[in-house]
């Protein structure tokens, strides 16, 4: 029992922390202090008033999500539909209204014009409405292009090699090390696109997939697209370098070059 319920003399009961009566009349606490408080409480009469007046705040709190929103201020509803009007007008112009009927009559009393907001939402959705109809006749014109362009690998059965990316290094891996620099925190996996696939890699190669790799990056190894991972050796300023091609996967680890680098 915390010292806030606590009264005179370290015995439990009043004078009450509201704090304490707030968490019980919540139900924070747990079971057994709430069993141990309930009676207490419930008998002191100062303690049951804090608590009634929680339940009221409550009632009052639960009965707003019922009750009806307030109308939009005049101004701020005219300020929304003139600017969703203005953007109708520069999306479409051909269907924009012209100024003098899109202004909202003034009422000649000096007071801001009056708004119905169902007319201005039914306006809005209009709008809006367009909008969408020309997306989707955008989405559609982009589906149909890309019906119509044939894939050409596949005629010609050229198989789809993925193309180098990243820095350039030998065949046997030289220039790797002015790489581990930058690549360490690095994780990007390039033409393999996947941690699945590069821990099958990885497998394949005899190494264990379950040791995280320092950095991943992509390489461009003689001319073939690559990844490499930096590996530590378990000594100082040492790593092991390997570098998958991205035709790598089970039963075919397609290591391009695999060396350590750093202090021997």
């Amino acid at each position: 029992m915390t010292d806030e319920s606590r009264g005179i003399g370290g015995t439990i009961g009043p004078p009450w922390s509201v704090d304490v009566l707030a968490d019980l009349h919540a139900g924070v606490l747990d079971d057994t202090q709430a069993a141990e408080l309930w009676p207490l409480v419930n008998a002191d009469p100062e303690a049951r008033a804090i608590l009634d007046a929680l339940d009221a705040t409550q009632a009052d709190l639960a009965s707003l999500a019922a009750a009806p929103a307030p109308p939009m201020p005049a101004e701020f509803a005219a300020r929304l539909d003139a600017a969703l009007a203005a953007e109708a007008a520069a999306a479409f112009p051909g269907k924009a209204q012209p100024a003098a009927q899109a202004a909202p009559r003034q009422t000649g009393t000096g007071n801001a014009p009056v708004v119905d907001l169902a007319a201005a939402r039914r306006r809005r959705n209009k709008r809006l409405g367009w909008a969408a109809g020309v997306l989707t006749a955008a989405a559609a014109a982009v589906v149909a292009v890309t019906v119509a362009i044939p894939d050409t690998s596949q005629q010609t059965g050229t198989p789809n090699v993925a193309a180098p990316t990243g820095p350039s290094v030998g065949n046997d891996g030289a220039g790797a090390q002015a790489l581990v620099g930058k690549a360490i925190g690095v994780r990007d996996f390039g033409p393999l696109q996947s941690e699945d696939r590069l821990d099958a890699c990885i497998a394949a190669a005899g190494l264990d997939p379950k040791v995280r790799p320092e950095g991943i990056r992509p390489v461009n190894v003689g001319g073939k697209a690559g990844v490499m991972i930096i590996l530590t050796t378990g000594k100082l300023a040492q790593f092991r370098l390997v570098a998958f091609g991205a035709d790598c996967g089970p039963g075919n680890p397609a290591v391009l070059f695999d060396k350590v680098v750093g202090e021997k």
